[in-house]
């Protein structure tokens, strides 16, 4: 337990000739600090022949010329010049770091004199330290780990802003007005004890009172602090447990490094203080006397870049550059990228395609009136369930660069866009950003978006279209950035896509309908071919997860396909080119032509308007597909290949009505009609009898009912199962 509360060493000496004892640890000290400089001085990289650096000699002074005070020291190096000082580092880090630091101040003093006028004293080098050694988990941090070396990963969670903390201070007696100056303070949350008396004695003054000092703020040393809560990750969490926590208290350069969110490793000294003292009853006051809470003083921090969180932007090196550059070079880039997203599901090739566009995102246009025009596609999937609508959305959080999941159901308006509550500490309304405001730059996924209510989907039109979210509440009124794109899943009313019921399925206000890009309705059809597929590949994933280990020909893997993602939306913009607009401007106005010719054909207004939002979605989808090939211009063929995904997706279900895929969007007295003729039908036609397709249709046409409408009936039953063929599809038998 050394160096519980005060590292001090108190002894009596009876023997009078005391001055040798105390003067040991001194020499010692200085010993270890003169050990400290040389490796600082003498520690070097490489070999005679091809020339050795001396590593942090050069760090000092680079960092020192930049007005940087710090150095960053590795464990190792240490060990390898003298395996004795770094021991005295892991196992005794309060007392030696102080000296490292001051050995990296005597050599910051050689290495950068002389220094221009103004600047002559050499400021203080605040020295992190990094190791390569395994890192332990908070678990299994027990009492003998107190004030060692330890190192741990985790996320952090939340973190306070910087405040300052005095490293020295200036105290003064209220009684006989002496002032002691230059009281250091020992690092990290321990505090410190002002001395209950004051000890300048002055004959015929009055004896100054108890506890008579207080401290003059003016005249102390500060330095930044800040203190970040550690949860551990949560793969480390054994089953059935909660995530244990864990406080950080960083200082001077360590401030700032991390954002709430990332995955982190911390070098630290396991360290322990006093506990806020808990309101005890009168008779056990001395209960709780020896009993201390563990913190962790941060001497490193790493950002890991794998994983969540957002490491993945870093920066990218040379060769790595030169290998994407090659991947956006190869021909069938495209089709590459749409397979390599969530192999394991198979078919909906169209569906992956825009969810790559999706990824890659548009330009962002900011026009010199100051208004921006967004450069993110937002893309909505309507269907039936089973059809891996959630496991694409968990699959697009996991490669986006930033990715936010929530479901519907559980996300209220201020969960998504931003709430105002209470800070506990100050007792002031602070703001916090929702699930929009922290995928800022990414992709949000919301499941379930049919069970929202009403109200919090409005809450999201302002952060789709103009990408801002706007609050004025508890008198805080800001605008808060939200770039970010929206995958969105719902099904339909019914639950199932229902083909009779037509535009009912749809249970989305056109306001919101408008801000999608691209809706895709995905209907489960009923195809033996296909099924057959599906259920060999879906055996296969069972038996052998055969797609997920060896990759099909032609598939990016995911972290590959991660930093290209990141590469592209940081390094391209593209802008079409003058023939693929005029292209498009035509295109444009035969579509909505082609959508006010279907209103009037069927005398309503379609559910899904096509409006110049839809245009613009348009010349998104062509830029991101000029992103994917990293061009700076996107040319007819992307247009063609964006137009064509728009038709699949919106117009399809804009002109749903027409029979393209889906049967009829009809109208009140069609609908009628065709239940009127099923229910004569089925009086007309026992289970298990058998009648010929012409004699059905004679009948009904001598009964005036028009012969689309029976067709479509006999139609509707086949597909329900409840009709069969038979006899070279002359003869229709009733199953069920």
């Amino acid at each position: 337990m050394s160096g519980f509360d005060d590292p001090g060493v108190y002894f009596s000496d009876s023997f009078g000739g005391g001055d040798g004892v105390g003067d040991e640890g001194a020499v010692k000290r200085s010993q270890i600090k003169k050990r400290f400089r040389e490796f600082l001085r003498q520690f070097r990289v490489g070999t005679d022949r091809t020339g050795f650096t001396y590593k942090y000699r050069d760090e000092l002074k680079r960092h020192y010329t930049l007005g940087e005070y710090w150095v960053e020291v590795e464990m190792e190096d240490v060990a390898s010049f003298d395996e004795d000082l770094s021991d005295c580092l892991y196992k005794l880090p309060t007392e030696n770091l102080p000296l490292l630091e001051e050995a990296a101040q005597e050599v910051a003093d050689e290495v950068t004199r002389p220094r221009p006028v103004g600047e002559e004293t050499v400021q203080d080098i605040q020295v992190m330290l990094k190791s390569d050694a395994h890192p332990a988990s908070i678990r299994n941090l027990k009492s003998e780990q107190v004030s060692r070396l330890v190192k741990i990963p985790g996320i952090i969670i939340s973190s306070t802003a910087v405040r300052a903390k005095a490293t020295r201070v200036c105290l003064q007696c209220r009684g006989c007005r002496a002032v002691i100056s230059n009281i250091p303070l020992p690092p990290g949350l321990q505090g410190y004890a002002l001395p209950r008396k004051c000890n300048t004695e002055q004959a015929g003054r009055v004896k100054c009172p108890v506890d008579p000092y207080f401290i003059i703020p003016d005249r102390c040393v500060c330095v930044d602090f800040q203190t970040l809560r550690l949860q551990e990750s949560p793969d480390a969490v054994p089953h059935g447990e909660m995530p244990r926590h864990m406080q950080l208290y960083c200082d001077r350069y360590l401030c700032d490094r991390v954002v709430p969110g990332n995955r982190v490793t911390i070098m630290g000294i396991y360290s322990i203080k006093k506990m806020a003292q808990a309101k005890t009853k009168g008779r056990d006051k001395g209960a709780g006397v020896g009993i201390r809470s563990a913190y962790l003083r941060v001497v490193g921090i790493e950002v890991d870049t794998e994983g969540a969180g957002r490491g993945a932007t870093g920066s990218v090196s040379p060769q790595e550059e030169e290998e994407l550059r090659a991947l956006a070079a190869s021909p069938s880039i495209y089709e590459s990228i749409a397979r390599s997203l969530a192999p394991s599901i198979y078919g909906s090739d169209d569906l992956k395609k825009a969810i790559a566009c999706l990824l890659f995102g548009g330009s962002r246009k900011r026009l010199p009136d100051g208004l921006t025009r967004r450069g993110d596609i937002n893309l909505l999937m309507l269907g039936d369930p089973g059809t891996a609508k959630s496991q694409l959305l968990k699959f697009v959080e996991r490669c986006s660069p930033i990715g936010v999941y929530t479901s519907g159901k559980g996300s209220s308006a201020a969960g998504l866009t931003a709430s105002v509550l209470r800070d506990p500490n100050t007792r002031g309304f602070i703001m916090e950003g929702g699930a929009m405001v922290l995928a800022d730059g990414g992709v949000v996924c919301i499941d379930e978006f049919d069970k929202m209510r009403e109200d919090d989907r409005v809450a999201i039109h302002e952060a789709m279209e103009q990408q801002t979210i706007s609050i004025a509440k508890a008198g805080i009124t800001t605008t808060l950035n939200s770039r970010c794109s929206v995958l969105a899943a719902a099904n339909s009313v019914f639950g199932r896509w229902d083909d009779t019921k037509g535009e009912d399925n749809i249970d989305f206000m056109p306001t919101i309908l408008s801000r999608f890009d691209m809706i895709f309705i995905i209907k489960d059809q009923h195809d033996q071919q296909r099924d057959m597929t599906l259920a060999r590949h879906v055996m296969n994933v069972h038996l052998s997860a055969q797609t997920q280990t060896e990759g099909v020909e032609g598939e990016i893997p995911l972290a590959s396909l991660k930093k290209y993602i990141a590469y592209c939306r940081a390094k391209c913009g593209p802008r079409l080119s003058a023939a693929a607009a005029e292209k498009l401007k035509n295109r444009y106005v035969v579509m909505r032509s082609g959508a006010r010719e279907h209103e009037r054909e069927s005398d309503r207004r379609a559910s899904i308007p096509i409006t110049v939002r839809q245009l613009e979605a348009v010349v998104r989808i062509a830029e991101s597909l000029a992103k994917m090939k990293l061009q700076a211009i996107a040319g007819e063929e992307e247009v063609d290949e964006a137009l064509r995904l728009f038709h699949v997706s919106t117009l399809d279900a804009a002109l749903s009505g027409s029979l393209s895929g889906v049967e009829g969007f009809t109208t009140q007295e069609d609908q009628e009609m065709i239940s009127r003729i099923e229910k004569q039908l089925k009086r007309r036609f026992a289970i298990g009898s058998q009648v010929s397709e012409h004699s059905i249709i004679q009948d009904f046409t001598k009964q005036k009912y028009p012969e689309h409408a029976i067709h479509k009936v006999l139609h509707l039953m086949l597909r329900r199962g409840e009709l069969q063929h038979r006899m070279q599809r002359k003869v229709l038998y009733r199953v069920k």
